[in-house]
């Protein structure tokens, strides 16, 4: 795409948050932004529900999976994890990919 953004498969993207209990997946970053290099990776901003956020391991092993299914190194974030002086701009900036 012009953009940078990938293309993304719907159902297998639906079918990866429900499997992981994600309300809301959003693209930020150089790849939304149209700045994104060809060694950028695919940033995403990742809601759960409630009871169900991840520890870090878990985490990392879905960030595996992701790339798997895009072909693109990803880096997931929690809205919480972001610098306070910026998360508002990102979340408000950013595209969603999937939301329940």
């Amino acid at each position: 795409m012009s953009d940078g953004a990938p293309h993304f498969d719907d159902a297998r993207i639906a079918a990866f948050c429900r499997k992981h209990h994600i309300r809301k997946l959003a693209l930020f970053g150089s790849r939304l932004k149209g700045t994104a290099r060809p060694d950028s990776d695919l940033d995403l901003l990742v809601e759960f529900e409630a009871g169900h956020v991840p520890g870090y391991l878990r985490l990392s092993g879905m960030q595996n999976e992701l790339s798997d299914m895009v072909g693109l190194p990803v880096d997931l974030r929690l809205y919480e994890e972001l610098s306070r002086y910026f998360r508002d701009e990102v979340a408000a900036q950013a595209r969603p990919v999937y939301a329940t």
